[in-house]
């Protein structure tokens, strides 16, 4: 018998199937799917069995070492979807495999997970009677109990234990141990609206061809529409895949579904530890798991039998895997695996997608609408700060006004979320005397101040370095910090407002492993008046008693240089309004910006998406970007600049000779030019139609491939260009 192997090796050149023979004694546990140590070259490698064949011609081969997995790792879905995902993403074979598998189970990770084994014990011989008072005691514990784990008969005596075991009165049984453990705490089963009854029947009744784009205003209860179509879909007997787009929605998403739906849920994100993710995934392996919630690799959990695939917030640019191969969506995932088990797909946000609306315009995915807030409430009322005005009477980057607000949230026993999109002290660090600004001497980026470590970092490589106390060009005490990051306001907070409880939560605060979920159990609590933070707390957050959202800077994500820089903001500024007001007390918005006039922002005041889309809709067609054209971005790399410079344009003068549908622009450097030393073009192809776009992109990346100077990465519908 020959099989043929993938080995795992994150290199283009051996990224193909090679033959080997299979000694006698593995023939019968030879399976597609599983994983086997093979001979590559003067190497031991581990490698996935794609083929099953018998050798015809008798060649001279090498034999595979040994298998390592008793049950199949791929399956029959997950090898063709690697193979569907290579094509369109133009990456290796080998890179699409390893990113649907927990790390324990990839080659070279750097990971060694041991299964948990737990010991139980049962009574097999009841006739016995105890010799001795632990003996005794130990057989009466068996009187109500058919099985009790070892930690509790050891208690009462170890040698006793030993003695029945010996006597063949107990049998010990071993048991893997699972390290997450879930169980039902209560059964909050709500009673749905008539708009949320339609968007259920219409789901579980529907056609599963066409995607579900569910469009419905925060606080419109999408959870609980999602949870009563999981329960349709389990009744039935199939499998659910639950998307959100932020590790720190999911310990709250998790709660909310393991209330409901108890140990059938399994979590797969990458809070978890390597050993809970490897449990996790063997869990839904085996089918002791029907439904997955987790972030975006979870579209690739390996379910059987599914019946709906749901990714909330559907519009986040987290579900696009930019920085790496294979570069992938997963709604595109999500839809390839809806039809391969003829279920729907729903992807459900507040602000859709201008790429999914215009979709749900024409037809392509099925729009549904929640368009009330549950039990009737309102949408929160919306107040725009002008900081033209405001920055001039006061250094606070808190207004009196907001300030006046949160003041009398936090005495009527209320509170508030405070968002600003920039973390750390300060933004950049500068000379008053000369004017440098320090940079990272990495990448092509000022340095970030934080206070409380007294440290600049760079948030893009990692970089740290103490403050210095003299300027490093002209070597005078004149450094001044300037920009305002979370550090920065939330010491603001306790100047202007002592008595408040401030909570901090950014990704400085939340990198140990529990620190998301253990805030927002504070918050809810009560424990703090004001939850400070960054995106985390723009999304998907429900707190009764949050009555107040203050915008501290609107500004921030709207002058990043990308076309979806106004998309994104009104998104953003939108997603973080709907956490007010959202129980029985109606809730206010407060959003400070030196653009009040932006369509953007005006919008958000008017919880006005469909005039924001139409808005910016024209733009879109006026410029030619999605959706009224595809992307693809060719991000040319490396650490000779000039050389870099040559082979860019080199590139594009051959994609201008081979494609004659496409725009060209570029290449230009990248707004960081420099990042980790290493130097950064991009061209941008703009096509509506372009059928020989991927073999001419699949030629020069093949060109290159050998050239150890050059790095060529293809994205193709980029969420962002860095």
């Amino acid at each position: 018998m020959v099989v043929g192997v993938l080995v795992q090796i994150s290199n283009s050149n051996v990224d193909k199937i090679f033959d080997y023979l299979v000694p006698s004694q593995y023939i019968s546990s030879i399976k597609v799917g599983i994983r086997v140590f093979v001979p590559f070259g003067n190497q031991k490698v581990e490698g996935f069995v794609l083929e099953i064949k018998e050798d015809e011609h008798r060649r001279q081969l090498k034999e595979i070492y040994a298998i390592v997995d008793e049950d199949i790792v791929l399956n029959e879905e997950m090898l063709e979807l690697g193979k569907k995902m290579k094509e369109e993403t133009l990456s290796t074979l080998i890179s699409t495999y390893q990113v649907m598998l927990p790390k324990a189970l990839k080659a070279k990770a750097g990971v060694r997970v041991n299964k948990k084994f737990h010991t139980f014990y049962q009574l097999i011989d009841e006739s016995y009677i105890g010799k001795s008072a632990p003996q005794k005691k130990i057989l009466e514990m068996f009187l109500e109990r058919s099985e009790i784990p070892k930690e509790e008969l050891v208690v009462v005596s170890n040698s006793a234990l030993s003695t029945l075991v010996e006597k063949n009165v107990l049998l010990p049984i071993v048991r893997e141990d699972y390290r997450l453990k879930y169980e039902v705490l209560s059964d909050d089963k709500k009673v749905l609206t008539k708009e949320q009854e339609a968007v259920v029947q219409e789901v579980i009744s529907g056609n599963y061809s066409v995607p579900y784009l569910l469009f419905g205003v925060t606080g419109s209860g999408k959870t609980e529409v999602y949870m009563h179509i999981i329960e349709d879909v389990l009744n039935r007997g199939k499998t659910a895949i639950m998307l959100v787009p932020e590790i720190s929605l999911t310990p709250q998403m998790v709660e909310q579904f393991t209330n409901r739906f108890g140990n059938q849920v399994a979590a797969l994100h990458s809070a978890l530890s390597e050993g809970e993710k490897y449990d996790e995934w063997r869990r839904i392996a085996r089918g002791e798991a029907n439904i997955v919630i987790g972030a975006r690799s979870a579209v690739f959990a390996p379910l059987k039998n599914i019946g709906i695939i749901i990714m909330d917030e559907e519009h986040s640019d987290s579900y696009k895997q930019s920085d790496k191969n294979p570069r992938y969506h997963a709604r595109d995932v999500a839809i390839w695996r809806g039809k391969y088990h003829k279920c729907p797909v729903l992807l459900g946000s507040a602000t859709p997608s201008l790429e999914s609306m215009a979709r749900a315009q024409k037809g392509v995915y099925h729009l549904l609408t929640l368009e009330n807030r549950v039990n009737g409430k309102v949408l929160p009322e919306v107040s725009i700060i002008d900081m033209n005005r405001e920055s001039k009477n006061s250094s606070s980057h808190l207004t009196s006004q907001l300030l006046e607000e949160v003041n009398h949230t936090i005495e009527r026993g209320e509170q508030v979320i405070l968002f600003l999109n920039r973390r750390g002290f300060s933004t950049f660090v500068t000379c008053k005397n000369c004017g440098e600004v320090i940079k990272c001497p990495h990448c092509d980026i000022t340095l970030t101040y934080h206070k409380s470590s007294h440290m600049l970092r760079c948030h893009y490589c990692g970089y740290a370095t103490s403050l210095p106390s003299v300027c490093p060009n002209c070597q005078n005490e004149a450094l001044s910090d300037l920009g305002v990051g979370t550090e920065k306001v939330e010491e603001e907070l306790h100047s202007l407002l002592p008595s408040a409880r401030v909570l901090r939560m950014d990704v400085d605060t939340t990198s140990r492993k529990g620190a998301h979920k253990k805030m927002i159990d504070a918050f809810r609590n009560h424990e703090y008046d004001v939850l400070l933070g960054t995106q985390i707390v723009a999304k998907g957050l429900d707190f009764p008693l949050v009555t107040l959202v203050g915008v501290i800077n609107a500004d921030t994500s709207l002058n990043i240089p990308d076309f979806r820089s106004s998309e994104n903001t009104y998104s953003l500024l939108s997603q973080v309004a709907g956490r007010s007001g959202r129980s029985s007390k109606s809730g206010k918005v407060f959003i400070q910006t030196f653009n009040p006039d932006h369509y953007a922002i005006t919008y958000v005041k008017h919880h006005d998406y469909l005039g924001f889309y139409k808005e910016e809709m024209k733009i879109r067609r006026q410029l030619g970007y999605p959706p009224y054209y595809y992307l693809c971005y060719v991000k040319i790399s490396g650490k000779d600049m000039k050389l870099l410079g040559n082979e860019a344009n080199k590139i594009k003068r051959a994609l201008e000779r081979n494609l004659k549908h496409t725009k060209i622009l570029g290449p230009t450097p990248l707004a960081i030019f420099k990042l980790n030393n290493i130097y950064r073009y991009g061209i941008i192809l703009k096509y509506k139609k372009e059928e020989e776009l991927r073999e001419i992109l699949s030629k020069i990346i093949k060109h290159y491939q050998t050239n150890i100077k050059i790095r060529i990465d293809i994205d193709f519908n980029p969420s962002h260009f860095s």
